[in-house]
């Protein structure tokens, strides 16, 4: 597919409003219960875009990344609004989205409060894709957001151009362990280490902790003896069109 039928692709998407909205669970081992979900934007089914790395990359080229983040971001809440609004909803947001000039002031707020869902209910999550070149508007951004009581989560922490950076500059509330390391880490001693030394910092800096990628039950076992407890990955719940509700057996019975 050219760039140019990428982005009328694109166009045809945002023009119909054609996104589609996957909620994947992430639970709380302590409590053993659903702790949130996570929004995770999709292209149609049939589109070319479809995959998410496509069609934020031809968006992210179009220069039209900001719109797409916020056609994503009202749809996600109108689901969300439908099925779970008690619970906490994390929404994926890149940090160059919210330092664009054109980046609009109180449009998030405005959009969870036509759907009754509370900023205290919603999570930032930063999705870092490009490198970050100026950390002290972004964390001026960020206060913004914190101002009207939203918290702000770091993604794929271990991954990407400067995440130890970001953690350190933003000091988020919830960082999110990438899932490279947590992939075997029951078999793994250096992972182990990796991950204590996360959970160690995080203490210090008052940071919740959620483990991604969780596929294994000796990946739960691990992380549940290391003190972990926000879990997310297949193992628990795949992401699905309607927020699911109760936990999985595997949870419930432990």
């Amino acid at each position: 597919m050219t760039t140019t039928e990428q982005l009328r692709e694109l166009e045809r998407i945002l023009a119909d409003n054609l996104l589609n909205t996957l909620f994947q669970p992430i639970f709380s081992l302590s409590a053993r219960r659903i702790q949130g979900y996570e929004a995770l934007s999709r292209g149609p089914s049939n589109s070319p875009l479809h995959a998410p790395l496509a069609l934020f990359s031809i968006a992210r080229r179009a220069g039209r990344l900001n719109e797409l983040e916020m056609a994503c971001r009202a749809r996600a809440c109108e689901r969300f609004s439908r099925y779970a609004r008690h619970s906490m909803l994390y929404l994926n947001v890149s940090p160059e989205s919210l330092i664009e000039p054109g980046h609009q002031s109180g449009v998030t707020l405005r959009l969870l409060k036509s759907f009754g869902i509370e900023p205290a209910q919603v999570v930032i999550e930063l999705t870092e894709q490009t490198p970050i070149e100026d950390f002290d508007l972004l964390d001026r951004a960020l206060h913004h957001y914190r101002a009207m009581g939203f918290s702000i989560a770091l993604d794929d922490l271990g991954a990407g151009y400067s995440s130890l950076r970001l953690w350190s500059e933003l000091r988020p509330d919830i960082v999110k362990i990438d899932r490279h390391f947590i992939d075997g880490i029951h078999l793994d001693p250096l992972k182990r280490e990796f991950v204590g030394s996360i959970l160690k910092v995080a203490r210090a800096a008052s940071a919740r902790v959620i483990a991604e990628g969780v596929e294994q039950v000796g990946e739960l076992q691990q992380l549940a003896s290391m003190g972990v407890d926000l879990v997310q990955g297949y193992l628990l719940g795949r992401p699905q069109e309607a927020p699911v509700e109760g936990v999985p057996e595997l949870l419930a019975s432990a």
